[in-house]
């Protein structure tokens, strides 16, 4: 089974930029769907972004759309998540995860439960 390991995180002042990074080992990322979420204190798990398998189709949720970019690297086995005009209430706890599939239209999973692996997170906390 794929094991993924999240780094990058840190803190960071409001309207600065982190890349966090998604490190894959044991499984080729190449088969897999991608996508990042976060969990802030006292908060549900929520999506933040994902990637598709095949011609890197993407998808954001409202709250981080425009400021963070998702992007693969299958050759490195890595996938990023650049995150840009940070604002305090993007607090959290951010987790990678993928899903095996064989899709072939491009389909990018938003659900939690869509997904079958996880990473330990990766803290980041913005200040005012």
């Amino acid at each position: 089974q794929v094991q993924l390991v999240e780094s990058g995180g840190g803190l960071v002042q409001a309207g600065g930029s982190l890349r966090l990074s998604c490190a894959a080992s044991g499984g080729t990322l190449s088969t897999y769907a991608l996508g990042w979420f976060r969990q802030a204190p006292g908060k549900e798990r929520v999506f933040v972004s994902g990637i598709s398998r095949p011609g890197w189709r993407t998808y954001y949720s409202d709250s981080v759309k425009g400021r963070f970019t998702i992007s693969r690297d299958n050759a490195k086995n890595t996938v990023y998540l650049l995150m840009n005009s940070l604002k305090p209430e993007d607090t959290a706890n951010y987790y990678c995860a993928v899903r095996s599939t064989s899709d072939t239209d491009g389909y990018v999973y938003t659900g939690g439960i869509d997904y079958e692996n996880w990473g330990q997170g990766t803290q980041v906390t913005v200040s005012s």
